[in-house]
């Protein structure tokens, strides 16, 4: 992919308009985060982050080995949330900081809800009281619908809910996030907004409890990994889809900080909507040395259906899914089998190719 121009300018993606800004990303050191941050840096942000240290090694963020202006801190420690923000003084906001996992919630449910619910209000008071912010992406998930197992993709618009601490305390910072904006930001000029995606995948992703970092360090373990659920169906999608998503809502935001302060779904097209089974056969295709086994004990609750309609970021935003999920498996696994096999780190050509892949698309944001 050499030569694509993702230099700032009119037709560069998102039309330049993070060039030259203040963008503060929460959870940085994180999976999703550090992807994030690239793609910032490659834009001409000047990129600012708030997060603990990364809690996995080896990690996508200490591998990037980005120059972002860093405070590592607790997003539940009110104090140090606001020291930073204050500090940083950035034009826009990507919340990604989190307690992520679901298992994990289980385990810590008095945690998960101080991280994902205190933690965010705590940032929301720190913007109130930083003037150059002028808009916020905070990321939830699409496990914050109340699900009932039904085969039509849940609406923004549908009911909140959540089994697990995780996915309620998701379906919290979603109505935090609505009170806010109606109560404090809205009348202040400051577009807030959330966005919903589904499972992620692509390389740098070593989390505990989750489907392809299980897989990954079992075939770098020589070992196999065992795999819950294999029936359970679930919309994945490569780290990039959603990250274009939460770039449009960003530069709608700075442009026009109310015109898309509201919630907005980033999913997969429908080949996405696959079983973990389906998931682990196709990586397999590309690294033979994923080898799994069924685990038949008892496991805590998690959905076994779960879709997404994202017609409206489709056709308010001009956003819609680049990679089918032929593409996103075959990427993901080349990823994790050249940085095994050699060490490589193939982020940035996969960021390449996706942009590229945009362009030929002819998405809007994708530039020229």
């Amino acid at each position: 992919m050499e030569g694509l121009d993702l230099t700032p300018g009119a037709a560069a993606p998102f039309s330049g308009s993070y060039e030259g800004r203040r963008v503060l990303v929460t959870g940085h050191t994180g999976f999703k985060g550090s992807w994030l941050c690239l793609w910032l840096q490659r834009l001409g942000a000047r990129v600012y982050g708030l997060a603990l240290p990364p809690d996995t090694s080896p990690s996508h963020h200490d591998l990037l080995a980005l120059p972002v202006h860093t405070v590592h801190a607790d997003l539940r420690d009110a104090a140090a949330v606001r020291a930073a923000v204050r500090r940083f003084e950035p034009e826009i906001v990507f919340h990604l900081a989190a307690q992520p996992l679901v298992r994990r919630s289980y385990r810590e449910p008095v945690d998960t809800f101080a991280t994902n619910v205190t933690g965010l209000i705590h940032l929301l008071e720190a913007v109130r009281a930083t003037p150059s912010v002028r808009a916020v992406v905070n990321a939830t998930t699409d496990k914050c619908y109340a699900n009932v197992q039904s085969r039509r993709g849940y609406r923004e618009d549908d009911a909140l809910g959540g089994h697990d601490p995780y996915s309620a305390s998701k379906a919290c910072a979603e109505i935090v996030t609505a009170s806010y904006r109606a109560s404090f930001l809205a009348e202040a000029g400051v577009g807030l907004a959330t966005a919903r995606a589904g499972n992620v995948i692509g390389g740098g992703d070593w989390s505990e409890d989750r489907l392809v970092p299980d897989l990954v360090r079992a075939a770098t373990s020589g070992t196999v990994a065992s795999i819950r659920l294999p029936g359970a169906t679930r919309p994945w999608q490569h780290v990039l889809e959603p990250l274009a998503g939460y770039l449009l809502i960003g530069q709608r935001l700075l442009a026009e900080p109310l015109a898309c302060a509201r919630a907005w779904n980033f999913g997969p097209s429908s080949d996405g909507h696959l079983t973990v089974g389906e998931v682990v056969r196709g990586l397999a295709l590309h690294w033979p040395r994923m080898r799994h086994v069924i685990d038949q004990g008892h496991h805590p609750h998690e959905a076994a259906l779960l879709h997404l309609d994202c017609r409206l970021a489709e056709v308010e935003l001009g956003w819609r899914p680049v990679w089918d999920a032929k593409t996103t498996l075959a990427r993901t696994a080349r990823w994790y089998r050249a940085h095994q096999e050699g060490g490589r780190v193939y982020s940035e050509d996969d960021l390449q190719a996706y942009v590229a892949d945009a362009r030929r698309a002819a998405l809007p944001w994708a530039g020229a």
